[in-house]
């Protein structure tokens, strides 16, 4: 997986499903269930309606990137906080809980793979008795395969929008683990080149990318976890003790995947660590062998140097082997020379 900076320019996000019918582009669904679990899809006026009536029904709406105007009929239908719309529209939330009322606000993060690259989004959400309203924006996968997972299951519908609400977050964060362990084989792929003979650069900016975004999805997880707590010990009528057991088991998931990605950041900073080190190393041995070659040089070239001056008294100078004499005493400090480093393992 190619692990690139984020602020590399956006691809194109996939295809959304079709809108509810009846309703603008932004309303992917629009539905309310009743008692039975059976599915009715609704127009964004009928919800009132539906909430007038006290037969156990709950209503869905499913928004992706929804316009002010779409969000304050929302709150016009389901009576929800300014504050909440406001957080909803903006979409620049650390994830969190509030409650407001007779309701809850979540905000959540979430995280796609699109063209190997990683990307970022955000999930709001209002949890009512009688109602949930997810809001996506930015790269955030669709949870119609959530939605209909449990529309097979009417029993689970009976449960109400609470259930709802764990499926939507049960699908956040089942979608950070393969993102997790594709990070863990890129680490294992680039631990081959970081200890091979040669220094890659590359291998140095993949390992520093992947750190990077891993410590950008710390970001979007740490916080879930404390959401997710919450849920856990709340004592809201909103999420039944039953429900309560199912935010444990996502909790549970959270904390695995916050323990992926701190082994992971730390498996990183190691390889960083290990990398200079083997680069400065290497560094070392080269200096090493340099210096070897120096010396080797360095004998014949102090010989012949003083030979080179201009003195007539000189030692062989003038006697008829002083030539080959000067030759054997070069070659035998160059081959003592050589044995010595040979042996201190610089050459």
């Amino acid at each position: 997986m190619s692990l690139l900076p984020s602020n590399t320019p956006s691809a194109p996000l996939p295809p959304q499903p079709p809108s509810s019918p009846g309703n603008p582009a932004c309303v992917i669904t629009c539905a309310s269930y009743d008692q039975s679990g059976k599915r009715r899809d609704l127009t964004l006026d009928q919800i009132s309606d539906v909430l007038a009536t006290d037969d156990g029904s709950f209503v869905w709406v499913g928004l992706y990137e929804p316009h002010q105007d779409v969000l304050l009929k929302l709150q016009e239908e389901f009576c929800l906080h300014d504050l909440a719309i406001e957080d909803a529209s903006k979409a620049h939330q650390r994830p969190k809980l509030e409650a407001y009322g007779q309701s809850l606000f979540l905000a959540m993060h979430t995280v796609q793979v699109i063209d190997e690259k990683i990307r970022y989004g955000e999930t709001q959400a209002f949890l009512g008795q009688r109602y949930l309203i997810t809001v996506r924006h930015g790269a955030s996968l669709s949870y119609t395969p959530a939605r209909l997972r449990i529309e097979r299951e009417p029993d689970l519908l009976q449960l109400g929008p609470a259930f709802c609400l764990y499926t939507v977050l049960d699908f956040i964060v089942d979608n950070y683990l393969p993102i997790i362990e594709e990070s863990r084989n890129t680490l294992f792929s680039l631990e081959r080149d970081i200890f091979s003979e040669t220094y890659k650069g590359a291998v140095v900016r993949r390992l520093y990318d992947l750190k990077r975004e891993l410590t950008l999805m710390r970001v979007a997880v740490g916080p879930l976890q404390d959401v997710l707590n919450h849920l856990v010990r709340t004592q809201s009528p909103l999420v039944p003790e039953e429900i309560r057991l199912y935010m444990r088991d996502v909790h549970d998931h959270a904390l695995r995947v916050n323990d992926g990605i701190d082994t992971l950041r730390e498996m990183l900073g190691t390889a960083l660590s290990v990398n200079l080190s083997l680069v400065t190393l290497g560094q070392g041995e080269t200096v090493k062998r340099l210096g070897a070659w120096a010396a080797l040089l360095a004998a014949p070239t102090l010989i012949t140097s003083w030979y080179g001056m201009n003195f007539d008294n000189m030692p062989e100078l003038h006697t008829r082997f002083g030539y080959m004499a000067v030759i054997g005493v070069t070659i035998v400090a160059c081959g003592v020379l050589y044995g010595l480093f040979k042996r201190a393992r610089w050459l």
